[in-house]
């Protein structure tokens, strides 16, 4: 699948996202007896983070800007790189990766890195093995945010009337903010929120691979209509 398979009218971005993180006390910048564990996230502590991570972002953001350039042989105007409190921002001609570092919520004394490309203009790009060197094992997420939005009860409705051999059941919340979906054969959970459909692989993968993953459940959806409808 490239992302030009997807309807624009339908589909209003692509995003791949990878997840991962640490010790807050692990970071270079943080000093024994000098600094103190954050214990909650607010603008204050992740103005620390910000401070303290700024070794691990320089470090891992010029890394991905020397691989990109030297594996998709960008020239200097086809790609910078900039930093801005604890996020840093590739931008390439074909795409841009963003690499944002945040405190987590449920345990501040952790902190979580979430890397996302989106914004994929070259279809082709990756499937190349250039690409996929860069990217192998990134990301573990593929969002599409979906133009006109979906009532998730009508999705939950729409799965639930299904007969049983179709292979797709639902999970959802008593407020129905969104549903889970799962489809027989397929890893990745698929989640829907209304606004974005998200599957989330149990391992990481490269972009060619999480759209190939997301082929299976494109498939499933085509049992309905409506259903199909979502997703092109």
């Amino acid at each position: 699948m490239n992302p030009s398979d997807l309807p624009p009218g339908v589909v209003a971005d692509i995003s791949f996202i990878g997840r991962g993180g640490g010790q807050v006390k692990a970071l270079g910048g943080f000093r024994k007896g000098h600094h103190t564990l954050p214990d909650a996230a607010n603008d204050t502590t992740n103005g620390f983070l910000a401070k303290i991570c700024a070794g691990e972002l320089g470090a891992e953001s010029e890394k991905l800007f020397q691989s990109v350039r030297t594996a998709l042989g960008y020239k200097r105007r086809e790609l910078a790189l900039e930093t801005a409190a604890a996020t840093a921002l590739l931008t390439a001609k074909d795409f841009t990766v963003e690499i944002a570092y945040a405190l987590d919520p449920a345990e501040p004394v952790r902190y979580a890195v979430t890397t996302t490309l989106r914004g994929l203009r070259n279809a082709d790009l990756a499937r190349t093995p250039e690409f996929e060197g860069l990217f192998t094992g990134r990301f573990g997420e593929i969002s599409f945010a979906l133009r006109k939005g979906a009532r998730v009860e009508d999705v939950i409705d729409l799965i639930e009337a299904l007969d049983d051999d179709a292979g797709l059941k639902v999970e959802f919340p008593s407020d129905c903010h969104e549903c889970l979906i799962r489809v027989v054969g397929v890893e990745a959970r698929v989640r829907c929120s209304g606004q974005s459909l998200e599957m989330i692989f149990p391992r990481a993968g490269s972009p060619a691979a999480l759209m190939d993953g997301f082929l299976a459940v494109r498939h499933a959806f085509s049992v309905s209509k409506p259903l199909s409808g979502l997703l092109g």
